[in-house]
């Protein structure tokens, strides 16, 4: 076994790698960048070597400074996770090279089936149905758009050198195939260094099942069974569970002998996963091969009992697989919740500083979590923080383990998309497990933000009064001052959320508040206090919300929501007065998020139609398109070429 095991990668994985390390008595080494000089896999890992700058190809890319981090720091084995180097060939090679064991699969397996169109050759070649469509060498536009029309449309392009959704894009039209093509082209460039795309059939209402296979180095080779991963957002899987609820023994067995076939013929060692689409006649397609531990691997490890990562680690040592087919048997049933910094409406990402967080706790839950309060969540990297996985007895009682989790989740600080995540899991077409990679879209469980929630206001404003009663008069701050000599204990509170104010009057009650905005009323009992916790009784029901106080602003979380609170005066002749400055017909178009600025597709003064594209940010792997609003000219390029610009940053503007 292994002395040292140098971890090439961060977040979640890298925790998760360092703690199935530990159980195995083996020391770890993080690498980091200067963004994650205080990151919780950097803090947990026995030593940790800074190798580069925030920018991924300068760090958690650069193969040179992570192998030399190895030969530093006497590590005799490098885990690439998932993500970044994990199934590139070149990296295994170039840790042969300098005597470092690779904990994954031989480089020439990992080139065979890490590429979807050698893949997708390979299984035609034994007999597995792919989906139609084209995966040849000629990349040329002219090539690429005849096929396309030979295939018809829908289709998918799909970058051929990697997943998790990036370099993909559906095309429904003819007209709409070469700006499509580019923009898969450039994002598969930056995300995996290689522009090779396909073209697939666009399957409708597919489900997307995975086997995960285990192959030792002496000829020994099991599947664990499926995992589905049909709910997903921006072709990103967010929900999976296992087993899947549509697959029958006998389709489980064809399918799970299918993947055993297609990874012995490319002699792979090592975990592994072979991906498949099932249409609605129950006919499965093979889509691709993920030659890596995968993000979902939990929900394997909670129906089969098997740790991955050790196994990972026990056959790259040399280690004889200690079970065969016949020895392994699914127990209850599991589902995994992905935990992203992204806006719930839109799935965009988001940025900002880790208030609070707080995983729910429990029998039957699991958390693998790659960050902690006062951690800064950055554009640099993958929005995933953490993953919340579930396990039951059967699916009924999984996915209520799981509703009861989100509910009890707890983020502040950045926007995450657990609205969603609650609003799936409580979606009667989830509940019947009615699910295909449509979902989302289908069913509209996009979460848009609500208007501030009066329980938010009244608890701030609860919060406020409690602080203004533990002070003498002399000690308070200005605004309390004032209120306490005027009002005489009864307090109007008012506050700035989001830019738009907001007040309170609050009374003190026989039983406990009476909180006032604008024309309601709302009769409010402490049931409980902590230190960063109040539940409160209302309307006969009880309400748990969380929150933390710095530097005078408070942020408070409820259903998911994470909501920043700023103290105000109250309206004046000062206060009350227009914000900005009347554009007439100019459009000033602002960053939804903060990127880079990758591309600018137009020049100043230059005519546009509306809905054309302007400026194409780069944020987390991922392009967002900045569109003209309306037909006009471009008066104004206010980004340039390679800048990063902060949310809400004015990038454009558009005269009618």
């Amino acid at each position: 076994m292994f002395r040292k095991i140098l971890i090439a990668n961060r977040g979640e994985i890298a925790v998760r790698i360092i703690r199935a390390c530990r159980e195995l008595g083996i020391a770890t080494v993080a690498v980091y960048s200067e963004a994650d000089q205080h990151a919780l896999h950097v803090r947990l890992a026995d030593q940790a070597v800074l190798i580069g700058s925030s920018a991924a190809s300068e760090s958690y890319l650069h193969i040179d400074r992570i192998l030399a981090a190895a030969r530093r720091t006497g590590a005799d084995a490098i885990h690439p996770g998932y993500g970044f180097l994990s199934e590139q060939a070149h990296f295994a090679l170039a840790c042969q090279a300098a005597g470092v064991v690779f904990i994954g699969p031989p480089p020439a397996a990992m080139q065979l089936m890490g590429g979807k169109i050698a893949a997708k050759q390979l299984a035609e070649q034994i007999g597995i149905p792919t989906i139609p469509g084209y995966h040849g060498d000629d990349q040329m536009p002219e090539r690429l758009s005849a096929e396309a029309q030979r295939i018809g449309f829908p289709l998918l392009i799909k970058a051929a050198a990697g997943g998790g959704g990036k370099g993909m894009r559906e095309v429904y039209a003819l007209d709409a195939f070469q700006s499509a093509l580019a923009g898969a082209q450039r994002e598969a460039q930056a995300a995996f260094g290689d522009p090779t795309v396909l073209l697939e059939r666009l399957i409708d209402r597919p489900r997307h099942i995975e086997i995960q296979i285990l192959a030792d180095q002496h000829g020994n080779m099991v599947h664990l069974f499926e995992r589905e991963c049909s709910i997903q957002r921006r072709h990103q899987k967010i929900i999976e569970e296992s087993p899947s609820c549509v697959l029958t023994p006998e389709q489980r067995a064809t399918i799970g002998a299918s993947a055993v076939r297609l990874a012995q013929a490319a002699g792979y060692t090592n975990a592994g996963t072979i991906e498949f689409l099932l249409d609605q006649t129950a006919s499965f397609f093979f889509l691709e091969m993920n030659t890596r531990l995968q993000v979902e691997h939990p929900v394997t490890e909670c129906v089969t009992e098997l740790d991955l990562v050790q196994l990972q680690i026990a056959i790259a040592a040399g280690q004889v697989l200690p079970f065969t087919q016949g020895d392994i048997r699914q127990h209850g049933h599991a589902i995994e919740a992905r935990i992203c910094a992204e806006h719930p409406a839109t799935f965009l990402p988001a940025t900002g500083t880790i208030a609070l967080f707080a995983p729910p706790q429990g029998a039957g839950i699991r958390n693998d979590v790659g960050v902690d309060a006062g951690d800064e969540v950055s554009i640099q990297y993958d929005s995933l923080l953490a993953k919340l996985i579930v396990h039951g007895r059967d699916r009924p009682a999984a996915v209520l383990r799981l509703q009861q989790a989100l509910a009890g989740y707890d983020i502040l600080g950045v926007t995450t998309n657990l609205p969603v995540l609650q609003a799936i899991a409580a979606h009667p077409a989830f509940l019947a497990g009615d699910t295909h990679t449509d979902f989302i879209e289908r069913q509209h469980v996009a979460q848009v933000e609500p208007s501030i929630p009066a329980l938010v206001l009244a608890c701030a404003a609860i919060l406020d009064s409690q602080q203004v009663a533990k002070h003498a008069p002399g000690d308070l701050d200005p605004w309390a001052l004032g209120a306490w000599r005027l009002l005489g204990g009864r307090v109007r509170h008012w506050y700035r959320i989001a830019g738009q104010e907001h007040n309170v009057l609050l009374d003190r009650t026989t039983n406990g508040y009476r909180a006032t905005i604008g024309t309601e009323m709302h009769e409010l009992m402490i049931i409980e206090q902590h230190i960063d916790e109040l539940v409160l009784e209302v309307a006969s029901e009880r309400v748990r919300l969380r929150f933390v106080q710095s530097n005078g602003v408070l942020q408070i979380g409820l259903h998911g929501w994470s909501y920043k609170i700023e103290r105000a005066s109250g309206l004046s002749v000062d206060t009350h007065t227009a914000h900005g400055r009347d554009v007439g017909r100019n459009a000033s178009l602002e960053a939804p998020m903060p990127g880079i600025v990758v591309r600018i597709l137009v020049q100043e003064g230059q005519p546009v139609e509306a809905h054309q594209p302007l400026v194409v940010l780069e944020a987390m792997k991922m392009e967002h398109i900045i569109a003209a609003p309306y037909a006009g000219i471009v008066r104004h390029l206010y980004a340039s070429l390679g800048e990063l610009v902060a949310k809400g940053a004015i990038v454009a503007e558009v005269e009618a």
